[in-house]
């Protein structure tokens, strides 16, 4: 390029052009920067507005029409259907205390019907069937279902009562208890102490009585046969006349004999009652202190509290019999979640063995657990289980060292009985005066209290009924809570 030509590049513009250019640039530059710093500085009062938190987040939960379900867990306590302390009661001879003799079994031992358990003062305690317990002696005479119980358990152990009544101790029953008494190797005590002596005397009574209405008849042969020949000749036997020979109006000796006769039938009857009334009574009685009557053979001695030579202070062993059930206590919420027929799952944490069962029953009203008190006191004392009783019956016997323990009972799919409103536990809140709400949100963030009623717990869940019936439905929105704008969270934890 020559010296004279003219450059067509920026560089080559003369000095006055490049200026201007300069300038229109700079212009450029800074109205854009101007239409940048209008979308970061704003009034004060648009600021204030703009730094507001967001509003806090409503939480809700839908109304449902369902059936409440969970699973119930409770502690329970392996027990026997029938359990029995025996507290022998009878004192000892000539009014000494009672003491322990023998004690031929232990811990844990097999019981059959008519197996002796102890011995007090050198009588026997033993065991029979039957579904009544013992609450009076048995003597002869004595007539009610504990009879006809003993002679049911009598006749099981091969000792017959048939011949008596049932119900009624009679000769018969007698005769097989005194057999029972004798194959253990003891004496029946009498229901009477004198009642050989009383048998003795009224059957004297009998022979007497025998013999003077035999006298009486002899009596009445002769003075008919004198008064006959008399009669015939028209005078009394001392030759003197008569008008009425033979006593016919009951005046002459024919009379007289008559009555004789008649009263010593009288008295013949009366000591032949006597006689049977004093048979009845006396003889071989069971003493309430000397049985003790159990449901089911084989029974179980479950523990023994006392040793031989010890004075009878109270429980001397506890027997059980039947198989082995589990007992639980529900809490009122729990309650209406658990009824018959239920699935239970059941588990020794002790011996980590586990059983199936099944609910049998569930108690209407609350109870307290009893157990035996401590310390020899023949009394029941209240444990800290109390509730609604739940008996559990396992689908095979247990084995017979879990009696007593405590084991876990897992009930499965316990459900409410049919369909209800149910809520969320966190939407139910109570007032200072125990009112119990649900707050029901609606359209527009409007809010409404429901005052209801509250039922059954489970799965996190409640059943509710509405106080006022209507104003709670299926498909309500209720609140269970408020979620906080994370920006305020941060400033309440700095």
């Amino acid at each position: 390029m020559s010296d004279g030509e003219v450059h067509t590049g920026a560089a080559g513009l003369p000095r006055k052009r490049r200026w201007a250019v300069g300038i229109a640039t700079g212009a450029v530059v800074l109205s854009g920067a101007g239409m940048a710093a209008t979308q970061f500085i704003k009034s004060p009062a648009q600021a204030a507005v703009d730094s507001e938190a967001p509003p806090p987040t409503v939480l809700t939960a839908p109304v449902e029409h369902r059936v409440l379900e969970d699973s119930v867990i409770v502690r329970g306590t392996v027990t026997a259907a029938q359990t029995v302390e025996v507290s022998p009661s009878a004192g000892g001879p000539d009014g000494g205390a009672p003491v322990i003799t023998k004690l031929p079994v232990k811990d844990g031992q097999r019981i059959e019907a008519g197996q002796r358990l102890l011995e007090v003062s050198g009588r026997p305690v033993f065991a029979l069937r039957g579904e009544l317990p013992v609450f009076r002696d048995l003597k002869p005479g004595a007539q009610g279902d504990d009879v006809a119980q003993l002679q049911d358990a009598l006749t099981a152990l091969g000792h017959s009562t048939v011949g008596d009544r049932e119900g009624y101790f009679g000769p018969r029953t007698k005769a097989a208890l005194t057999g029972f008494y004798d194959r253990i190797g003891y004496t029946p005590q009498t229901a009477q102490e004198d009642g050989d002596n009383a048998v003795h005397n009224a059957e004297a009574a009998v022979t007497l009585a025998e013999r003077a209405l035999e006298d009486a008849r002899l009596g009445a042969a002769s003075g008919t046969s004198s008064g006959t020949h008399a009669a015939e000749a028209g005078t009394d036997a001392d030759g003197k006349g008569v008008g009425d020979p033979l006593g016919t109006d009951g005046k002459g000796a024919g009379g007289s004999t008559a009555r004789q006769v008649e009263r010593a039938q009288e008295d013949l009857a009366t000591a032949r009652d006597e006689l049977a009334r004093v048979r009845a009574t006396t003889g071989p009685m069971l003493p309430a202190s000397e049985v003790v009557f159990l449901s089911r053979f084989p029974a179980r001695v479950d523990a023994v509290h006392a040793r031989v030579g010890e004075e009878v202070s109270g429980p001397v062993l506890t027997a059980s019999a039947g198989a082995l059930v589990v007992q639980g206590y529900l809490q009122q919420h729990e309650k209406g979640l658990v009824r018959s027929g239920q699935r239970v799952e059941i588990l020794s944490e002790v011996t980590g063995r586990t059983a199936t069962a099944k609910v049998v029953s569930v108690a209407d009203t609350v109870g307290q657990e009893q157990t035996a008190a401590s310390g020899g006191e023949d009394k029941e004392q209240a444990t800290g289980a109390q509730g609604y009783l739940m008996l559990v019956r396992p689908d095979k016997p247990l084995p017979p060292d879990l009696t007593g323990q405590d084991v876990r009972l897992t009930v499965r799919a316990a459900a409410t009985k049919g369909a209800s409103l149910v809520v969320p536990l966190s939407a139910v809140s109570a007032g200072a005066d125990g009112t119990t709400t649900v707050t029901v949100v609606e359209k527009g963030d409007g809010r409404r209290k429901v005052a209801v009623v509250t039922g059954t717990t489970g799965d996190g869940s409640v059943q509710v009924r509405p106080r006022t019936p209507g104003v709670l439905t299926e498909g309500d929105k209720v609140l269970i809570g408020v979620r906080p704008n994370p920006a305020d969270a941060a400033g309440a934890g700095s």
